[in-house]
């Protein structure tokens, strides 16, 4: 699953999760994508010691066999963190889907983490980038969900969704237990304090807009704009 940071991915993982025949893997390319970069995230040195740092021994793990043997295998996959110079050949072997968030939202859930963000930090681009790359080889647009969609009607939307990728649904995706799991990256204390305590997909009493916005991000939502457009023409009905 594709997706960009702030926008219910690790609530799909635990989704997911939650079935009897799924195992999870949540950022496999995190630390690898900050060893490249330097970029200071919170917890940097304690994502850095979690994971490879090198891309390559990531990409031959996540089509290798699942962590824990299970039939399905939901890799929660960052587009941001897929540099371009980390190769995208391995993911052929996978089937590959793609969360999408209007880019006003994602930028006001991101400030309450980091104080600068940029048009990379969301991994729209890129997103779209693989999306294409996706697409080409397999001759049809790959499964897009929105997270809205989710929130609004999470037996629907998932339903669709499992639909999509081949594989049944399961009523054990609409809740689970709180707290954390042995899963969650290392990172978890720094951005999962929400996920943590839910129990399901519950919508937010308000959505960001564009004008919530600082005037300083408003041209990175902008320049985001037809990015996020250009996927949600694919979502599934």
């Amino acid at each position: 699953m594709w997706s960009g940071p702030r926008n219910i991915s690790t609530a799909m993982m635990r989704a997911f999760e939650n079935r009897d025949d799924t195992d999870v893997s949540d950022e496999p390319f995190y630390a690898a994508f900050l060893a490249k970069t330097g970029a200071q995230h919170p917890m940097f040195e304690e994502v850095i010691a979690s994971q490879p740092n090198d891309w390559r021994e990531v990409a031959d793990a996540m089509t290798g066999p699942a962590p824990g043997g299970s039939p399905v295998w939901y890799q929660k996959q960052m587009c941001h963190h897929m540099l371009p110079e980390f190769g995208l050949d391995w993911m052929d072997a996978c089937t590959n889907a793609f969360l999408i968030r209007p880019p006003e939202q994602v930028l006001a859930s991101y400030l309450a983490k980091r104080t600068v963000v940029t048009l990379d930090d969301i991994g729209v681009v890129r997103q779209n980038e693989i999306f294409d790359r996706v697409a080409e080889r397999t001759g049809k647009a790959p499964p897009v969900i929105e997270g809205s969609d989710v929130l609004a009607d999470p037996r629907a939307a998932l339903s669709a969704l499992c639909d999509a990728l081949g594989i049944p649904f399961s009523e054990k995706m609409l809740s689970w237990p709180a707290g954390r799991r042995a899963s969650d990256g290392v990172w978890a204390p720094a951005w999962y304090d929400a996920v943590e305590r839910s129990t399901g997909f519950n919508p937010p009493a308000r959505l960001a807009t564009f004008d919530d916005l600082p005037d300083a991000l408003k041209p990175v939502a902008e320049a985001a704009r037809p990015y996020y457009e250009r996927m949600a023409q694919h979502k599934l009905a």
